[in-house]
């Protein structure tokens, strides 16, 4: 049975979250334990025990909303900082103005931090803030006046709720980076194994087909000649490793998790940068040298193509006019402002006006299938060749092109 790599999920988030299970339990009690030691002093008991009641039903009942992030949705926190603000603002009705003049606590005391943390664990510190703006504004309208007591909880409510939220925020950034990194480090083993079996089986293969087809010669030299620049090529890919996996990261809030997925091609109007290594690098073979920077090559996905094609029109024109005996050099070349790609080739060149020739003539490889499309995605091709040195073809792409990679059309 073939064995894949697997990412589980590391939220360090999660923990969070049954804290504040636990914050929203313990002081549902701690607030029902405040009245029961003080009800003496309300002027209206039942509607502090009416309070009381909506509160625990609430509470145990809301316990599964606030298990993960996916469970506390936007409706479920309107509705319990709507219970929360409904305490404070109760607060007058059911208690003596004298108690509340002194700094005594709201009906809802503590658990309102609650349903503000809440808000910050799901949304960030942003959400936490305006949370905490309600939370303060209806300890002012309770109170009828803004005390240094009011301002100071206010703002110790608010302080941890944004502090708390960035911190999320930034463990979510972390997560999403530590998974792009168990993403890579699967993938690099995954190739490193593949790579093995490759080479105890089929590299191993075609370099044992080279050899006897070249000491048994004829149509068998030949067969050896295709075999070593499969090899060749297959050697290339599997040592480079240009080809990303398809792999995606899950919602940061559901933790670390990596699975596979199908990638669709390329649609018009996508905007996904191409490594143009990745397009380049089976070309390589027994007669085709391929150079490329360590460092992925990134152009648009249409100009990345473009660039390719022009590549493959170039050696198509090598084998066609060179022979089959011919070797050639491909260059690529990251520059600040451009991506330049040189085709270079060790055939007889070509005669001076015989470009013009052919396309007098309707034959337009040159001017269509290269210069064509490089016009198209605002770059340029430029063809050096001299009689019995050679030809070269410099094709360079401008980092932000026109016409089509622009467009994306």
């Amino acid at each position: 049975m073939a064995r894949r790599e697997r990412v589980t999920r590391m939220s360090v988030e999660q923990p969070l979250w049954r804290a504040l299970t636990a914050y929203r339990l313990l002081t549902m009690l701690y607030a029902i334990g405040l009245f029961v030691t003080a009800q003496d002093r309300f002027d209206r008991p039942w509607v502090a025990i009416g309070y009381f009641v909506v509160l625990v039903v609430w509470t145990l009942a809301t316990l599964p909303r606030v298990a993960n992030a996916a469970s506390c949705t936007k409706r479920f926190l309107t509705a319990d900082l709507i219970v929360a603000l409904a305490g404070i603002l109760l607060t007058p009705v059911a208690v003596e103005h004298s108690r509340i003049v002194a700094g005594g606590p709201t009906l809802p005391s503590i658990w309102t931090a609650g349903a503000v943390l809440a808000y910050a664990v799901k949304g960030g510190w942003r959400w936490a803030a305006f949370a905490s703006l309600l939370v303060g504004v209806a300890n002012v309208v309770q109170r009828g006046a803004f005390s240094r007591d009011t301002l100071h909880n206010v703002l110790l409510v608010c302080i941890a709720s944004i502090a708390i939220g960035y911190v999320v925020e930034v463990a979510r950034a972390s997560e999403r980076t530590l998974a792009r990194a168990l993403e890579i480090e699967a993938a690099t083993r995954e190739r490193e194994r593949l790579a093995r079996d490759i080479h105890d089986g089929v590299l191993q293969v075609l370099a044992m087909v080279q050899r006897r087809g070249t000491a048994l010669g004829g149509e068998a030299a030949e067969l050896g000649r295709m075999a070593g620049g499969q090899e060749v090529a297959l050697r290339t890919l599997v040592a480079g490793g240009l080809v990303p996996a398809s792999r995606a990261s899950e919602d940061a809030s559901q933790g670390a998790l990596v699975r596979a997925v199908e990638e669709p091609d390329d649609l018009p109007g996508t905007s996904t940068p191409c490594d143009l290594r990745s397009l380049l690098a089976p070309h390589a073979g027994a007669r085709v040298s391929f150079a490329e920077p360590g460092a992925p090559v990134f152009l648009p996905p249409v100009a990345a193509k473009e660039l390719a094609a022009a590549v493959s029109a170039a050696l198509d024109n090598v084998r066609r006019h060179a022979g089959a005996d011919a070797r050639s050099w491909i260059l690529v070349e990251d520059e600040p402002d451009a991506v330049i790609v040189t085709v270079r080739d060790d055939g007889p060149g070509i005669p001076e006006g015989r470009l013009a020739q052919a396309e007098g003539e309707g034959r337009l490889g040159v001017s269509q299938s290269i210069r064509g499309r490089l016009r198209d995605i605002g770059g340029t091709a430029e063809l050096i060749s001299v009689p019995g040195q050679g030809t070269e073809v410099e094709l360079r792409v401008p980092k932000i092109s026109r016409g089509k990679a622009g467009s994306g059309r």
